[in-house]
């Protein structure tokens, strides 16, 4: 029997950074604004945290920081009731050697969405980290020279891990590491990993998100039709994400999400 399209909430966006996770552009209220204005119901804040990443740059929120983000977001819920709906949420970015204080760290907080994601992963002991997901011609240069195949196995282990040891209602565009190495495919052994990673997605009881920002990097959202699929035979929940960094970017491209549903559905019927 063939499996039917699902549902999407395409009238909330979320996924959405701000200048608080340091490489956004935006305060908070600017992208409320311009969630307004696109007709949104909803928006959720996904800003980043990270802990004992060794890298260039900190992408990420320090706790400082996160104080800083509930307090702007808690006034500008009260100033936009009623007129949209704003939740707090965060993206918790997995490290299998700091499982621990990022479990504490989550709990400290009333976060109205945890998404998982892995950016960051440890090439050698005594190295810096490397973000997989990163457009930077030295991190696209170290992955190619380490084993790009390789990496994605250690991704999706990772993301495997995220979803055992982290609590969590969204998994974050599963698909999107590497991205910017498009002669990079998957390998049996790799669909494998991502039929385990998304078993364990459906009894977490947790959400897959279909990430737009894959749109103009690649044609189509983060995750592929042929993995978004597989989530759909499973019953996963899907919720929509644009992973805006700019106030302009909120729900880019939300058009087009239903018809990479209805893509992901015919591909199935087809094999």
């Amino acid at each position: 029997m063939p499996v039917p399209a699902p549902t999407i909430d395409i009238s909330c966006d979320g996924h959405i950074h701000t200048r608080f996770c340091h490489h956004a552009s935006g305060e908070m209220e600017d992208y409320v604004r311009s969630a307004i204005t696109k007709g949104l119901r909803k928006i959720v804040f996904l800003e980043h945290m990270e802990d004992g990443v060794s890298y260039m740059e900190a992408t990420w929120l320090t706790e400082s920081d996160f104080d800083a983000y509930f307090s702007e977001g808690e006034r500008l819920q009260r100033i936009y009731r009623g007129r949209i709906d704003i939740g707090l949420g965060v993206e918790a970015g997995y490290n299998p050697e700091h499982v621990e204080r990022l479990r504490d760290r989550l709990a400290r907080r009333p976060w109205d969405r945890i998404g998982l994601s892995f950016h960051y992963a440890r090439l050698a002991a005594t190295e810096q980290h490397l973000n997989l997901l990163s457009r930077k011609a030295g991190n696209i240069q170290r992955a190619r020279e380490f084993g790009a195949e390789t990496l994605l196995t250690r991704y999706l282990d990772a993301l495997i891990g995220a979803v055992t040891l982290l609590p969590a209602d969204v998994l974050c565009h599963l698909d999107a590491a590497l991205r910017y190495l498009p002669e990079l495919t998957w390998t049996p052994d790799h669909l494998e990993q991502i039929d385990r990673l998304l078993a364990l997605v459906k009894d977490s009881r947790m959400c897959l998100e279909i990430n737009t920002s894959g749109l103009p990097i690649r044609g189509e959202p983060f995750p592929s039709s042929t993995i978004l699929h597989k989530a759909i035979n499973l019953g996963i929940p899907l919720v929509a994400g644009s992973d805006a960094h700019r106030p302009e970017d909120v729900g880019r491209h939300f058009d087009r999400i239903e018809d990479h549903i209805r893509k992901a559905v015919s591909r199935g019927q087809a094999l």
